[in-house]
């Protein structure tokens, strides 16, 4: 493809650019929604969380598994599986990450990638990688013609439910007295302790809410594609490289670069579908050149 044909739009390009700005608003949903769980474990702990996919990947098995075990419908475990999934995070970080903070970030991205390892492996042997569908919720089947793309009504759902999540978690993070006892939590623990605060139990509570975030994802997820062990695989890369463009740490940052690199990665498909795949990675180099705490990341 010539850069004149990339600098100037055909007819054909023009027309599918809305329906892949919505599909990338989709996208963005779920970056957005993925890194914010990212953003909250490594602001407030420092911990650099690799297995977020294996537990977003968790939280969609485990609402495969209230739906033919119990019987648990799609409403129930938006509420259900966020508080299993994130109990078993509070337990893994009670168990092994309380002996690495004082450490360099690396043992705990080595910890949590070896995690990941042993939680995709389970799921294999459970399940079986090609994986499992989950049937769509009742209440979203069909969609809504838009004239230039057919729009199901469950992905507008995704979208409405993103933005909702992740404006109550920049809500409750930076504009609460919980939030500022976090934040003060994991600058001077001591101060706070001394106040009468628990601070471990306030950094167990904040790991499992992070993993919370990453299972209401994988919920979301679920009627959306097949649920397999490597669906964390295959996004986690692709957030991490939002998280890093948005700032370490940052929560309106994953916000607001999850949506829109989704958006970006929608109109590189029109423009230029070969780069679709790199296009964020690329960003991601050229801000790390240009600003390498990220756009909205302070210096540490």
């Amino acid at each position: 493809m010539s850069w004149l044909h990339m600098l100037v739009p055909s007819a054909s390009q023009l027309a599918q650019m809305p329906a892949q700005l919505l599909i990338g608003l989709i996208n963005g949903s779920f970056y957005a929604m993925l890194s914010l769980g990212l953003a909250v474990i490594f602001g407030l702990l420092n911990i650099v969380n690799f297995s977020h996919g294996a537990q977003y990947m968790m939280g969609a098995f485990v609402a495969y598994t209230l739906l033919n075990v119990l019987g648990v419908g799609y409403w129930p475990s938006l509420l259900l599986v966020p508080i299993l999934v994130g109990i078993v995070g509070m337990l893994i970080e009670r168990i092994f990450l309380r002996w690495i903070y004082r450490l360099d970030p690396l043992y705990g991205l080595l910890l949590t990638f070896g995690l990941t390892l042993i939680i995709e492996g389970l799921f294999r042997q459970g399940f079986n990688s090609s994986g499992v569908p989950y049937g769509m919720p009742p209440e979203f089947r069909g969609g809504i013609n838009l004239g230039f793309i057919f729009l199901p009504y469950y992905r507008a759902w995704v979208i409405v439910a993103s933005i909702i999540v992740c404006l109550g978690v920049w809500f409750l993070i930076e504009r609460t007295r919980l939030g500022a006892y976090l934040r003060a939590a994991t600058e001077n623990p001591a101060l706070v302790q001394a106040f009468g605060i628990n601070v471990p139990r306030l950094i167990t509570l904040t790991y499992g809410f992070g993993v919370a975030l990453a299972a209401f994802a994988g919920v979301m997820a679920a009627p959306m594609q097949n649920v397999s062990p490597l669906m964390g695989s295959n996004i986690i890369i692709v957030v991490f490289a939002v998280v890093v463009i948005g700032g370490m740490g940052s929560i309106l940052g994953s916000i607001v670069s999850g949506f829109l690199l989704g958006l970006v990665e929608g109109l590189t498909k029109v423009f230029y579908p070969e780069a679709a795949s790199t296009a964020i990675f690329a960003i991601m180099a050229i801000v790390l050149l240009l600003k390498p705490a990220g756009l909205f990341g302070k210096a540490r």
